[in-house]
């Protein structure tokens, strides 16, 4: 496993992240070893959310590896509030309230890490920074972050806060590549030019927030995945043909293929199947040329101006 500064922040986190949003479907023995499986491959950062199964996601987390001090010291703990039924809420009580349940689901008395999760067009900043200073001076929080948040909802949130935005958690996959694609393509008068977020990958590594990339192994919005999947046979030629070369597996090289950016990205995993889980930590070793890179970009319907 290899390992990353997240953010203007000392933790020093896997590149490859454990999702814990289906960790509620396992039985307590399932998701236990789940849990000791990503710990004996390294990987010792775990993302949760409040809403991941209405809670149970976190408390199975906790109940299954026994929440103790010295198993907690073992592993850095992220979960994300301010998605509600129906709507987004980022008022001060709410994200308070929330950090208190994800705490004791958790069974623990701090989270590394907390995300807003999506963002709130009614969001009140001053709000914000008061919650999360609260929360900090507390010790219930040591370090704060966003999702889907693009380059001016950061710089807005930014103006108020008295703590650094660490982490951005940004859909990447190598067939969403719109972060990337739009890079590609300055100056150009083609689908792939239109910028829709800002330029919020360039943005992350100017202002030194980790990129955390999610759905790695999906196509559109969960609506499936690119493994194996006859939309993508180009891709997968070229994904198995590495993946062999290398003797990691197809879903493996995907990985990988993020984790070469040098933005230096985390990117989180939801897998359910310890074996799976595995073979996924492997992509933190796999090496990557710049010519095998755009290999599989291209081959995945990407085209270079």
């Amino acid at each position: 496993m290899k390992y990353l500064k997240v953010g203007a922040s000392e933790i020093q986190a896997s590149t490859v992240v454990l999702g814990c949003m289906r960790i509620n479907k396992l039985e307590k023995s399932e998701a236990a070893r789940l849990i000791h499986t990503a710990l004996d491959a390294g990987i010792n950062f775990f993302d949760h959310a409040d809403i991941y199964g209405g809670g149970r996601s976190e408390e199975l987390f906790a109940e299954a590896i026994g929440m103790n001090p010295a198993i907690r010291e073992k592993m850095f703990l992220q979960s994300k509030c301010g998605i509600r039924k129906g709507l987004f809420d980022f008022s001060r009580e709410h994200i308070l309230r929330s950090v208190d349940g994800i705490l004791q689901r958790l069974r623990t008395e701090y989270l590394d890490v907390l995300l807003l999760h999506r963002p709130d067009t009614l969001m009140e900043p001053e709000e914000v920074a008061e919650a999360f200073t609260e929360l900090k001076e507390s010790g219930k929080v040591r370090h704060f972050g966003v999702s889907n948040q693009n380059p001016m909802q950061m710089e807005l949130l930014a103006k108020y806060l008295q703590q650094p935005i660490i982490a951005n958690q940004l859909q990447l996959s190598v067939t969403n590549t719109g972060m990337i694609d739009a890079g590609l393509n300055v100056n150009m008068e083609n689908p792939p030019s239109i910028n829709r977020d800002g330029s919020v990958l360039e943005y992350c590594r100017l202002k030194e927030i980790t990129i955390q990339a999610w759905s790695p192994l999906q196509y559109g919005f969960f609506e499936g995945v690119f493994i194996h999947n006859d939309k993508f046979p180009e891709l997968n030629r070229v994904l198995d043909r590495m993946a062999a070369e290398k003797s990691v597996t197809s879903s493996a090289m995907a990985i990988a293929w993020i984790l070469r950016h040098p933005a230096r990205m985390q990117v989180i995993v939801g897998t359910t199947n310890s074996q799976r889980l595995a073979d996924l930590a492997k992509a933190a070793e796999v090496e990557l040329s710049r010519e095998e890179w755009y290999e599989i970009y291209r081959s995945a319907g990407n085209k270079l101006p």
